[in-house]
């Protein structure tokens, strides 16, 4: 399973993996507790899969984001997310050296570390968005 099936639901803390679909939204069990909720189609809901971050040139894909950073930590845990502002943007220029500091908010960097400190802990590591493309280029 790679992000695609991963969720931000606006209001509710933490990540949620989408289980089922329901007449009117559906449902989502918590990546922290796996107790299960019912999502209406009104809640502001993200998937993680079609997040990306700005850049100078471009949008880098989160899961782009989290492969760099399980790199740079050999797949463990990031800096905390209630480091300082300035630990924390350091941290990420490091990970993303081009990151738009105009349209990237402190806010956003400190949401990427939790999210990437919590999928880790619970043995989350396919960072893909889902079905990667094979390609000949191994021969």
């Amino acid at each position: 399973m790679g992000l695609e099936k991963i969720l931000s639901i606006s209001g509710k803390p933490g990540l949620y993996e989408l289980t089922a679909q329901t007449r009117g939204g559906f449902v989502a069990k918590s990546i922290i507790d796996g107790k299960k909720i019912a999502v209406n189609v009104r809640n502001n809901v993200s998937l993680l899969s079609e997040i990306a971050i700005y850049t100078y040139t471009e949008e880098v894909p989160l899961g782009e984001i989290f492969k760099k950073i399980s790199e740079k930590e050999n797949g463990g845990e990031a800096i905390d997310h209630k480091a300082s502002k300035k630990e924390q943007e350091a941290y990420f220029a490091e990970i993303l050296p081009d990151y738009d500091v105009e349209r990237v908010y402190q806010s956003d960097i400190k949401k990427i570390l939790q999210w990437y400190n919590l999928l880790v802990k619970n043995d989350f590591t396919d960072f893909s968005k889902g079905e990667e493309k094979t390609s000949d280029e191994e021969e």
